[in-house]
């Protein structure tokens, strides 16, 4: 579960580098308001010719600061610029879109609960993302719009979501960041739509999942990495699949991994 909780005492901000915030971001596909957070990369200048590729993360209140995370954050800041200033990651805009707290099991699933009261609202919010969001963003920075320089992520039914649209949406993210995807909703629906696609899409994939996570959550990820496989997606080429010794189900164990997947998904030109 990554929804944001507050207790009684306030967590200090840990924001690092240029990060711009759009509160109330409003989105009339949904019906709704969240805050969105993008971190720009050192040296970024409005007057330069310089442009960027972009990396959509969902549960943003998690991306970047501790103030707003459930737990630990996942230190995307810190940690890409650190690489890019290593020059072991070119430099990008990083996007943390907020979840909508009671929302967001609807938002970020394919398909209802077999109860039917919630989830399945998880193509609106693609359009919310693709429609309304991304051009924003791309009219806003210095991006470079193409589905080669567009990311997407996230973790447990975030990681999910990412999953289910980089299928839907190949033209528009070329890169996806899949961790401990929620494999098992809807007695793995997931699955079925990549078995759905006639063959391997253009996109770079990294997969994984924390070994402390239980077994079934790895025996679903090895699941989603054959089913990838037998699309034509290449082990070591285009698509990552790593399970991290003793990561847990966290913010933590995520946090740990940012660097190895920028990495994969943004090597340096």
């Amino acid at each position: 579960m990554t929804v944001p909780q507050h207790g009684d005492l306030e967590r200090p901000h840990t924001l690092t580098g240029d990060i711009r915030t759009h509160s109330d971001f409003h989105s009339r596909v949904l019906d709704n308001d969240r805050t969105v957070l993008v971190y720009l990369p050192p040296k970024y200048n409005a007057a330069t010719v310089d442009r960027y590729p972009v990396l959509y993360l969902h549960d943003g209140q998690n991306v970047f600061d501790q103030a707003t995370a459930f737990g630990e954050e996942w230190r995307v800041d810190e940690t890409a610029q650190e690489l890019i200033t290593a020059g072991r990651i070119e430099p990008i805009i990083v996007v943390g879109v907020y979840n909508t707290g009671d929302r967001r099991i609807d938002e970020y699933t394919p398909t209802p609960a077999p109860d039917g009261d919630t989830g399945g609202h998880a193509d609106d919010y693609g359009h919310m993302l693709v429609e309304e969001l991304k051009p924003f963003v791309d009219e806003t920075y210095k991006t470079r719009p193409d589905a080669a320089n567009t990311a997407m992520g996230g973790s447990s039914l975030g990681g999910l979501l990412t999953m289910h649209l980089g299928l839907r949406y190949r033209e528009v993210f070329g890169k996806l960041a899949v961790l401990s995807p929620s494999v098992w909703w809807d007695d793995r629906v997931i699955l079925r739509e990549v078995e759905t696609i006639s063959h391997r899409t253009a996109q770079r994939i990294w997969l994984d999942a924390g070994t402390r996570e239980g077994e079934r959550v790895i025996a679903d990820s090895r699941r989603l990495r054959d089913a990838l496989v037998a699309k034509g997606w290449t082990l070591g080429e285009d698509l990552a699949y790593f399970e991290a010794p003793d990561g847990e189900h966290n913010e933590r164990s995520w946090a740990a991994r940012v660097g190895p997947m920028l990495e994969f998904l943004f090597p340096p030109s």
